[in-house]
């Protein structure tokens, strides 16, 4: 079995975040700047066994596509063709960020470390992938 790896892409960083190999975890992988995240996850894969691509879809409170939509769907696109043997699913991110803050200040790290916007898109891309591990093991999606 290979591992999922979550993806909170933006436009100048990227935050990863992969299961465990039986895919019960979700853990903080890394942050990338968005111009080296395809050679990341190329060299990813090459190392581990990936089953899925796990991508944050920003949505608004009426549940449409957010504007940063159209700089999303081409990195999709791009991925798809690029590993084209590895499905890609779309989850939404909403609240994402703030939930990812929330929870670096109630862990209780320093002003400067909270001030970190990597940290925070790893923290999201664990939070997306959290999401669909369980919306998967609660069968609303495979």
């Amino acid at each position: 079995m290979g591992r999922i790896v979550a993806i909170d892409y933006g436009r100048k960083r990227v935050g990863l975040a992969v299961t465990d190999p039986l895919q019960i975890f979700a853990t903080a992988l890394t942050t990338v700047h968005a111009k080296d995240v395809m050679e990341f996850l190329k060299g990813y894969v090459l190392k581990e066994p990936v089953d899925c691509f796990v991508v944050g879809q920003p949505r608004q409170m009426n549940n449409t596509d957010s504007e940063s939509v159209r700089f999303i769907e081409p990195f999709v696109r791009s991925l798809t063709k690029q590993f084209p043997v590895i499905p890609v699913v779309r989850i939404d991110e909403r609240f994402t960020s703030k939930i990812a803050t929330a929870a670096i200040l109630e862990a209780g790290l320093k002003k400067k470390d909270r001030q970190n916007k990597a940290l925070v898109d790893t923290v999201s891309a664990t939070l997306i992938l959290q999401s669909y591990l369980e919306m998967r093991a609660g069968g609303f999606i495979k």
